[in-house]
């Protein structure tokens, strides 16, 4: 879930350059994140944009794998219906795979049985072009996975591309966002390699993730060690959401926050978009099994 918690971020962060980049014919000046809490079960997309010049909704899906439970196509159909029944306008449904994989699953774009039918559109992004990440540095995370035949050389070409960012703080995040997003094609070393030290101390967030990863690999086993990471990588993906969303929290609520186990961090991470001041999050916290 840690990749698809950078792409929730991504996108809640930067939603005009995700509207652009995948609703290119809509006007997209005002674009607003939507709550994802729908009806009385309540499902949570990764991301739901409404596009409010055009009374457009558009539904993005991150997955790593196509396998998932219920299936892809199910899941779609239902968030579909149920933002429909909610909100009465145009939907789109995009649905973006990020790990390269030879899956026929990653083809389907629909759900048939029968004479139902429900298309919705799918992107590999192995197979996109990498211009539009380049030319945005909100986007540039993504970039590392588009299509290429010299995965090296398009690493050191978003290095080079993340330098010229002008400002450090959306530098830092967008570093730490792209160096996550590049473990999926390429080893640590490599990314260490190609972003410079640098650039990537300037990164603590990584920085961290990268030594607590390694750190719990030599002393409970690699995979340990990822999970792990994985954990603190989320805890810090939901602590600097939580700062931007609700403001800056006390010590004791950050304890709270870094005690939760991975599953519960993976439902924090979706739980918090819908947070609007601090006693939303002092109520979850409190809700959260001992």
């Amino acid at each position: 879930m840690a990749y698809d918690n950078t792409c929730k971020y991504l996108a809640t962060q930067n939603p005009l350059s995700f509207a652009r980049w995948l609703l290119p014919d809509l006007d997209t000046r005002d674009v607003q994140v939507l709550k994802t809490e729908l009806g009385s079960e309540p499902i949570r997309a990764d991301s739901l944009i409404l596009l409010q010049v055009a009374s457009t909704i558009l539904h993005l899906e991150f997955e790593r794998q196509p396998q998932t439970s219920p299936p892809l196509p199910e899941r779609m159909i239902d968030y579909w219906l149920r933002l429909y029944r909610r909100y009465h306008c145009p939907i789109e449904q995009v649905v973006l795979f990020l790990k390269p994989t030879a899956s026929p699953q990653v083809y389907i774009d629909r759900f048939q049985v029968q004479n139902t039918s429900h298309r919705y559109r799918v992107l590999r992004l192995w197979e996109e072009d990498p211009a539009p990440f380049l030319a945005d540095p909100a986007l540039l995370p993504l970039a590392p996975l588009a299509r290429t035949d010299a995965p090296r050389d398009l690493l050191q070409q978003v290095a080079a591309a993340t330098r010229q960012v002008d400002n450090p703080t959306q530098r830092r995040e967008i570093v730490a966002c792209t160096a996550i997003m590049s473990g999926l094609i390429h080893n640590p070393e490599t990314i260490q390699d190609l972003f410079g030290e640098d650039l990537l101390e300037d990164s603590s967030f990584y920085q961290f993730i990268l030594q607590k990863g390694r750190q719990q690999g030599r002393q409970e086993g690699i995979q340990e060690g990822r999970q792990e990471g994985e954990r603190n990588q989320t805890i810090l993906m939901a602590l600097r959401l939580l700062n931007r969303q609700i403001g800056l929290l006390p010590a004791a609520t950050e304890e709270q926050i870094r005690d939760l186990s991975l599953a519960q961090l993976e439902v924090l991470m979706e739980a918090l978009l819908d947070f609007s001041q601090r006693q939303d999050l002092t109520d979850w916290l409190a809700s959260v099994p001992k």
